[in-house]
């Protein structure tokens, strides 16, 4: 087999892998309610793999530099998600998902003119989810109705996942890791998620979902600073270990602690 066809199948293979956990994330996300959705939407199933791929092909410098730069972009996915949550209440599914996302490109282009330090990424997450979470507070419940998923819903996540696996493993050789990282983590899966819902079950229940999902982020940000500042000293595979160990603690600690009010209740 030629290098080329090698280059393709192990790129085939990395789109299928990463598209099967996202696919098996937000099944379970749908059926768990809001909150507990959001927290399944916010962990890495994508990021995850991508740096996983990104591993394989680079140094440890290159992972540290783009994991700093992904944990700086989670802040600019709390105001994509805050900004979602507000207008979905009101307006429809192209202008709600396009302002929010040409915020979040706004922002990670300001972003990219900072150097950023672990210090430094770790308090811009801190303020930024901090004031979000704030904000999205104030916005009403509505209760997510449960909805029947179709095979082309499947299709279009599952696609767009790998897609985005290829264009960010693709390019990371072009791009450098400054820019790797943010591309690493576009919200392709929360976008994907207003496209198939918000026609289906409205605005606002799509909203609350969103809302929820800021609380998620430090979680999501804990683990690719995590990444960060390990990666070079422990290695990839101790370091992306850890960073999901981050993640999955901070979701199963939001979980446990909703159950335990809603049994004082």
């Amino acid at each position: 087999m030629s290098p080329d066809q090698l280059f393709w199948l192990a790129l085939i293979l990395k789109m299928a892998v990463t598209a099967g956990f996202v696919l098996g994330a937000t099944i379970a996300a749908e059926r768990m309610g809001p909150l507990i959705g959001a927290m399944v939407a916010t962990l890495p199933v994508s990021t995850g793999p991508t740096y996983v791929f990104l591993a394989l092909d680079h140094d440890t410098s290159f992972l540290a530099t783009s994991a700093l730069m992904s944990t700086a972009t989670t802040a600019a996915l709390a105001v994509f998600s805050l900004v979602y949550a507000v207008l979905a209440r009101r307006c429809g599914l192209l202008v709600s998902l396009g302002i929010a996302l040409a915020v979040w490109f706004g922002l990670i282009t300001v972003l990219q003119a900072v150097v950023w330090t672990p210090g430094s990424v770790f308090l811009l997450n801190a303020v930024a989810i901090l004031v979000c979470f704030s904000l999205a507070r104030q916005l009403p419940v509505v209760p997510m109705p449960r909805v029947r998923t179709y095979w082309y819903d499947m299709a279009l996540r599952a696609g767009s996942v790998a897609l985005l696996v290829a264009v960010v493993v693709g390019l990371s050789f072009t791009i450098g890791p400054r820019w790797t990282g943010p591309l690493a983590v576009f919200p392709i899966v929360l976008s994907s998620v207003a496209v198939i819902l918000h026609s289906r079950v409205g605005g606002p229940a799509v909203a609350t979902v969103f809302a929820n999902t800021i609380l998620g982020f430090v979680g999501f940000g804990g683990a690719l600073w995590t990444l960060a500042v390990t990666v070079v000293p422990f290695g990839p595979v101790v370091a992306l270990l850890l960073g999901f160990c981050v993640s999955l603690g901070w979701s199963f600690l939001v979980i446990g602690v909703q159950r335990w009010r809603q049994r004082r209740r």
